[in-house]
């Protein structure tokens, strides 16, 4: 089947895998019923209005609670103005934008070439992805935090680290998971970008400490270290590694932290070899992956956090793989063992979304990156050689962020034009591509759980 060549045919096209996005949607028996986001409101109106504590509160007939560090109850205070409906308008109205610039920083100027047509059927592609879907329904923050570490990600690709790490640091106050970037700025030896990222970290905590000190006092010595307030281990959106071995009965910690060790191990080479060779997309991406595999409990709606890997997937030349895995996550097939998870189905069935992290966090491509685009990296630019010339130009004519040096754009032109003055020729950006995800029909389960 050709695709359309026609504006017509191509809104026509739009306008009926819209319709089919909508219809999935609609009668899949996934949707959370912002019951997150109904916990940080609850919480906010309890302490606020009536004089509660953060994590006394529980949402009427549920045994789930305020479960992230202080400080986000402090970023969410604006909430106590607001109606629940109104927190939920602005809550969708803020996923959808964090969105938007999630898909700006991994796209890069790539976007442009693809004009409404190519920004629709992503939109509904993306409309597909459960981990997406489950944020957007649930009412979570993820995208929220996604945003904040993808800008640091881009000050750093772009050499300009001045102010890096001050998204991380906001994000890892928010929420542990995106600590471990605090990590991959370590392992990069970006010492000012950690700093600044630990500082406002820190800090961020201090001004949650002094709004409520009781509270903090009850998460940093309680309230952290007892994971049954999040939910069960072994409950199937749980698709971190600590996840897995609870579906299997193992519930040693020892066991856990020897895998979870492992996993570390295998991120800091893989992380560093990517700094190495100025590939920060993939270094982030890689770090995205790592966090959700060794934390705890990695909510399916957590796994958001592996978009930047499909990015990197489209830029290093692997669109079906990467439509492929896309497509897997589109279909929910995690809940067909929500009741019994037993035997090598269940082994394998259950924690498909785990092992598909573990294989990117494995496999994913890093470093591919022209030798103009690594000059943008000053550790990197310091101890290799200068770009060729024609190098230069490629990178001038690619779609990727961040132009290259004036003066190899000046040796690239006069190399390119040479003596004869012939115009240099325009090498296309990597290769993407669409995918179709398969859209079965999951079980799911009425039971809930916050993080």
């Amino acid at each position: 089947m050709r695709p359309p060549r026609t504006d017509r045919g191509r809104l026509l096209l739009v306008l009926g895998l819209a319709a089919a996005v909508t219809a999935f949607t609609a009668t899949v028996p996934l949707l959370r019923d912002w019951f997150d986001l109904r916990v940080y409101y609850g919480t906010i109106d309890t302490w606020i209005h009536h004089g509660g504590r953060i994590y006394d509160y529980r949402v009427p007939g549920t045994p789930y609670g305020f479960t992230y560090p202080p400080f986000a109850a402090v970023a969410m205070l604006p909430m106590a103005l607001l109606s629940l409906r109104g927190a939920i308008t602005v809550a969708l109205l803020l996923n959808l934008v964090a969105l938007a610039v999630v898909l700006r920083l991994l796209a890069g100027r790539a976007w442009r070439r693809y004009g409404w047509y190519g920004c629709a059927l992503a939109a509904c592609v993306l409309a597909l992805f459960e981990p997406l879907r489950d944020t957007l329904s649930f009412g979570q923050v993820n995208l929220l935090l996604l945003a904040l570490v993808l800008l640091d990600g881009r000050l750093l690709a772009t050499g300009r680290g001045r102010w890096a790490g001050a998204g991380i640091g906001l994000a890892a106050a928010v929420k542990l998971t995106p600590a471990l970037f605090i990590g991959l700025l370590l392992v990069a030896r970006r010492w000012r970008a950690a700093a600044v990222a630990t500082a406002v970290a820190v800090g961020a905590t201090a001004l949650a400490a002094w709004a409520a000190p009781g509270a903090s006092r009850f998460y940093w010595t309680e309230a952290m270290w007892d994971t049954t307030r999040v939910g069960r281990l072994d409950y199937v959106s749980n698709q971190s590694l600590q996840g897995v071995l609870a579906r299997l009965d193992v519930h040693s910690r020892e066991v856990w932290a020897v895998v979870a060790l492992s996993v570390l191990c295998v991120w800091a080479a893989r992380a560093h070899r990517a700094v190495a060779a100025g590939d920060w997309q993939a270094a982030f991406a890689l770090t995205g992956l790592t966090a959700c595999l060794v934390s705890p409990i990695t909510w399916v709606h957590h796994l958001v956090w592996l978009l930047p890997s499909f990015a990197v997937l489209l830029r290093t030349g692997y669109p079906r793989v990467a439509g492929a895995l896309y497509a897997v996550m589109c279909t929910s097939v995690v809940w067909l063992w929500f009741h019994d998870a037993s035997g090598v189905d269940g082994f394998i069935g259950s924690n498909t979304y785990a092992w598909i992290t573990l294989g990117l966090l494995l496999w994913l491509p890093s470093g591919q990156l022209s030798p103009a685009r690594r000059s943008l990296n000053p550790t990197i630019s310091a101890a290799a050689p200068a770009p060729r010339a024609p190098a230069a130009a490629i990178n001038a004519a690619s779609g990727q962020p961040g132009p290259p040096p004036r003066g190899a754009r000046d040796a690239a032109a006069g190399s390119a034009a040479g003596p004869g003055g012939g115009s240099a020729r325009s090498a296309s950006s990597e290769p993407t591509g669409s995918t179709r995800p398969a859209a079965s029909n999951p079980q799911s389960s009425s039971s809930r759980a916050s993080s």
